[in-house]
């Protein structure tokens, strides 16, 4: 029994500690008349469980695209993006609903709010589609308007709040199911540097106390102490990773600088 015991704890120990999200020698390329143009080159990263990490690069560099990947918004030409070991361009219809409504939760850059529901009801509607039951709906919704600092716009309409507004809705939102990971393009794009500061601390309080996996791409150098792990991407090729102790601005540094 004991060695039955212990084959399960094992077992339970290598699952918790292996990758949430792997992509292996992944590349998405398009075509452009008759040229090929690289947006992810033959990238490889882990992103494992209760990190905060960081994507950075210059605008165009692929940073968007491999968040795509991640969420399995789009799949790659060559190699592949594995979601707890299962190559995410093999998941069924139902199976990617599940994920999307309850495993990863994304940030988009535009926001995706919807113009004629509430802040209230942007951020509760994934819930209601998720079949959260009414109380909880309401318990999360109201904990996620007052973490983002914006409870008394909750009755506000998108059109009614500004862009900075808007992106800290697009937040509560994707924090609100609960996810195991949150995917977060530009997240502070429109925000001052006192919120952009709050909502990257937020992020990183998530991950630690609350075990959500965070991955953030941003232009922000200022905000990189706060992450786990940083990668840069440049011309679609991830490189040069670093911890949150190591100085962000040697990493847009060249070699031979």
């Amino acid at each position: 029994m004991s060695q039955v015991s212990d084959a399960a704890t094992e077992a339970t120990a290598r699952a918790a500690n292996a990758p949430l999200i792997q992509v292996k020698n992944a590349s998405r390329s398009f075509r452009l008349g008759s040229e090929t143009v690289y947006a992810v080159r033959n990238v490889n990263l882990d992103i494992h469980r209760n990190r905060f990490v960081t994507l950075v690069g210059r605008s165009g560099s692929g940073k968007t695209t491999l968040l795509n990947l991640l969420a399995g918004l789009d799949h790659p030409n060559e190699g592949e993006v594995l979601f707890e070991d299962r190559d995410l361009a093999k998941f069924s219809e139902r199976d990617m609903i599940h994920l999307r409504r309850n495993r990863v939760g994304v940030v988009f850059q535009s926001f995706a709010l919807l113009p004629l529901l509430s802040a209230y009801e942007n951020v509760e509607l994934p819930l209601r589609i998720a079949g959260v039951s009414a109380r909880e709906r309401g318990r999360r919704t109201d904990e996620v308007l007052e973490m983002v600092g914006l409870t008394r716009r909750a009755r506000h309409r998108p059109f009614e709040l500004s862009g900075g507004e808007q992106q800290r809705i697009s937040i509560a939102r994707a924090v609100a199911i609960q996810p195991d990971i949150i995917l977060a393009d530009e997240p502070t794009g429109e925000l001052d540097s006192t919120n952009a500061s709050n909502i990257f601390g937020l992020f990183q309080q998530m991950s630690r106390d609350r075990g959500m996996t965070v991955v953030a791409t941003t232009h922000d150098r200022t905000l990189l102490d706060m992450a786990d792990e940083i990668y840069e991407i440049s011309d679609g090729v991830l490189s040069q990773r670093a911890g949150a102790n190591e100085d962000p601005e040697t990493l847009f540094m060249r070699p031979d600088e």
